[in-house]
């Protein structure tokens, strides 16, 4: 009788649990940051602000493309993300903010975005902004740090994939390195199941 009943309440749990059903975000998602306004081009040189993204649930990432380690496998592991989206009829944006503005232009972010077969129609790749608004808007939007590193060309950056809801604010982090795909896909989709 005891385990009738324990196999009762966990099939309840995982079918109160389901991406369609209504659950407390805030709950679910103690992470709480709120993204601020930032202005930039893509790499089609169309323009970009963050504020065009409320009423999306999107995917962001920090990386510049002449970063000698984390970046490559940083991107190539978001394109992944994207495919596995797509694959799961769970299609979200995507945006990788370069901490490199002034190397990276469009052209430059373009090229580093074909090396992965990065989907741009849902991806954004962007730049236009100085080095100090892109490292601030990491500080404060992400609480993550970005800088450059002294006598060099590289930077330090937050390797995560971060999960922005529909109002502007972080509500997740996974590795980048180390992706958890389906984990990502359950978060979009409970967002998008409960967003306002």
């Amino acid at each position: 009788m005891i385990k009738r009943m324990s196999l009762l309440f966990v099939l309840f749990f995982l079918s109160a649990c389901g991406a369609g059903n209504s659950v407390n975000i805030d709950e679910y998602f103690p992470m709480k940051l709120e993204v601020k306004e930032l202005d930039a081009i893509n790499q089609d040189e169309q323009a970009f602000q963050t504020k065009d993204r409320k009423g999306d649930v999107w995917l962001a990432n920090f990386i510049f493309t002449n970063c000698e380690t984390v970046c490559p496998p940083m991107t190539a592991n978001m394109s992944k993300v994207q495919q596995y989206l797509a694959e799961n009829d769970a299609t979200t944006p995507i945006v990788s903010f370069s901490i490199d503005p002034e190397y990276d232009n469009p052209a430059a972010l373009k090229e580093y975005g074909e090396r992965v077969d990065a989907d741009f129609s849902t991806w954004d790749f962007v730049t236009g902004y100085n080095q100090r608004e892109i490292e601030s808007f990491a500080n404060i939007s992400f609480m993550v740090p970005a800088y450059k590193i002294e006598g060099g060309n590289q930077y330090q950056h937050s390797t995560a994939i971060f999960l922005i809801d529909q109002q502007g604010f972080v509500r997740g982090e996974y590795s980048g390195i180390d992706v958890d795909f389906e984990k990502i896909k359950e978060d979009v989709e409970i967002l998008k199941a409960n967003g306002e």
